[in-house]
């Protein structure tokens, strides 16, 4: 049996470390936010797309999606970024399932599926189980800030562009809280793991 473990949280709450961790593991990681830059690739349907809803002026003087512009815009403005969304999503989970059946076909026992987006987009129907990376917002401005070199008020705008974690802790199966040192949430995701396993 093949469990999927659908993995999300905020902006900058430590989902890559989680990520590593499992990929450590030799456990199978299906990343959206990879998956989301290859189907901004020149040519790709998505690409059409955003070029012909956001206009050339989203483009580099490469054809490339300029991401960092098209991403101030959605992160303050809800209709466009529930454009965005209505581009990018279908395109997105049509890959996660693909990739969800090759997985099983290999008789993995455990795949984890890392969206930020996963109850907004709906892709938890795909998951047979969902965990949520937890920080305080304070801690989270502070490390996206950080990460991203943006301002408070660019880091709250991104923060608040998404479901508030409270929400997706609600939802969840697992939360796990990442205030610690990586190596705290690494024992944290151990024990999860043999949670998980005793259940497999």
């Amino acid at each position: 049996m093949t469990l999927v473990l659908g993995l999300t949280g905020g902006i900058a709450t430590g989902k890559s470390t989680a990520d590593e961790f499992f990929e450590k593991k030799k456990i199978p990681v299906i990343d959206a936010d990879k998956i989301a830059h290859g189907i901004y690739d020149i040519g790709k349907p998505a690409w059409k797309k955003i070029r012909d809803e956001f206009g050339e002026e989203y483009l580099n003087s490469d054809q490339t999606v300029n991401r960092k512009k098209l991403g101030q815009l959605v992160f303050t403005n809800k209709s466009k970024l529930m454009l965005l969304n209505e581009i990018t999503h279908p395109l997105i989970l049509e890959e996660i399932q693909a990739q969800i059946n090759i997985y099983k076909i290999k008789a993995a026992s455990l795949i984890i599926v890392d969206m930020p987006v996963l109850f907004e987009s709906g892709a938890q129907k795909y998951c047979d189980q969902t965990l949520v990376i937890t920080i305080p917002q304070n801690v989270q401005i502070e490390r996206l800030m950080a990460r991203n070199s943006l301002t408070k008020q660019e880091a709250i705008d991104r923060i608040h562009s998404q479901m508030p974690l409270s929400e997706k802790e609600a939802k969840a199966t697992y939360v796990v809280s990442n205030i610690g040192t990586k190596k705290d949430l690494e024992n944290k995701l151990e024990k999860l793991l043999l949670e998980i396993e005793a259940e497999v």
